[in-house]
């Protein structure tokens, strides 16, 4: 099976200067090599600082890797080639109200995206932002609300429906559930487990809650100071971890779920 994507020995240096009489601080990811095959969730965790959210920008397109390659369904693609990675992978951020207008309605956010990325008359467009709405659990009157019309968990159905409309064939997720309470980010995640079910996309997905992770993956994938220090089936991982960091990470989460139910 061909992976719909894959990752080879990618390399980036972070730079950040400090201050004009001090060398600037560098940060090295990679290298990093995986793969996501269609329908399959990969969850990436660690430690803050340990080079997550670098990668998802590298996978998107936001940062140039200095070394390696990117492989979409077997085709290497080019740094400069925005359309195709605008199309085939989609990012979802932490903080899904910072990423809407609060000036402009829901439909007129994800009509921009089709009128830039598609040649979709305007009644099309209008036709396909109610059908990608109603997919995220959405009614197809949200098209005219604006953002303080919608509750947290809303405003996140509005970030997953424009990863979605174009049809991407990657979504990729940064802590896409942080900022929600317990019960909305419950529905959020089982809805994305809905989708992907239905639809049949990949999901990378990126977060320190090893309690989703352990939930929505099929294989994990664990980093610190920029590298991967161990990759597998997520269930695998979890009943025997190899790395010492690895252990730490999961015993962690095993004493704090254990303290939450110590309480009832």
């Amino acid at each position: 099976m061909t992976a719909i994507l894959e990752v080879k020995d990618l390399i980036y240096t972070h730079r950040v200067k400090r201050s004009i009489f001090s060398k600037p601080d560098e940060f090295v990811l990679g290298p990093v090599s995986f793969k996501v095959n269609a329908g399959e969730t990969l969850a990436i965790t660690g430690h803050n600082g340990s080079g997550k959210t670098l990668l998802a920008r590298a996978l998107v397109g936001g940062i140039s890797p200095q070394q390696g390659s990117i492989l979409l369904e077997g085709k290497e693609v080019e740094q400069s080639d925005k359309q195709t990675r605008n199309h085939d992978v989609r990012l979802i951020l932490q903080h899904s109200k910072n990423s809407l207008n609060p000036a402009v309605t829901v439909g007129a956010v994800l009509n921009q995206t089709l009128q830039l990325n598609t040649d979709f008359d305007e009644q099309d467009r209008k036709v396909k932002i109610e059908q990608t709405l109603v997919k995220v659990g959405l009614l197809r009157e949200h098209y005219y609300f604006y953002r303080h019309m919608l509750s947290d968990g809303q405003q996140q159905r509005v970030s997953l429906a424009r990863a979605m409309i174009l049809d991407p064939k990657i979504i990729v997720a940064d802590e896409p559930f942080a900022a929600l309470d317990p019960s909305v980010r419950s529905q959020t995640v089982n809805l994305i487990l809905d989708i992907q079910q239905e639809l049949g996309m990949a999901f990378i997905f990126i977060s320190q809650n090893l309690g989703i992770v352990r939930h929505i993956s099929d294989r994990v994938m664990i980093m610190d100071k920029g590298k991967v220090i161990e990759e597998g089936p997520t269930q695998a991982v979890f009943k025997q971890p190899e790395h010492e960091l690895t252990k730490k990470l999961i015993d962690s989460h095993s004493s704090l779920v254990d303290k939450h139910f110590e309480q009832f």
